[in-house]
């Protein structure tokens, strides 16, 4: 119970903050001003793309909530996403950038106490 409780919070956390990713795509791209027609896309890109890796990783773990070695790589996927945040964005003064190393470990940890306590 508590297990599959630990998993769902985890990933009802991460997909809705991937939303929030892709939701603040557009806002995210024009604050970077003028820049080349290809440097928009590739922000543009990354940004989608990382928005729909944590909601494919959320519903990845929902789908797969008893398998346990899923659920540690989406842990471990979740960690090196956070990693490379601390590193960049969260060395930025935007607010949801600092928090975003912060929230991605904090859901890799639900998965993995999840499935520590099976």
């Amino acid at each position: 119970m508590l297990h599959n409780t630990l998993i769902y919070i985890g990933s009802l956390t991460i997909t809705v903050w991937g939303v929030g990713h892709l939701l603040a795509t557009h806002p995210v791209v024009v604050g970077f001003g003028p820049v080349s027609t290809e440097n928009r896309r590739i922000i543009t890109m990354e940004w989608i793309l990382e928005g729909l890796t944590l909601c494919f990783i959320g519903v990845l773990a929902t789908t797969m909530v008893s398998d346990g070695p899923v659920i540690w790589a989406c842990a471990a996927m979740l960690v090196i996403m956070a990693v490379v945040s601390a590193a960049t964005g969260a060395r930025t003064s935007v607010g949801p950038m600092r928090a975003c190393p912060f929230v991605k470990a904090s859901v890799a940890i639900l998965f993995a106490v999840g499935n520590l306590v099976r």
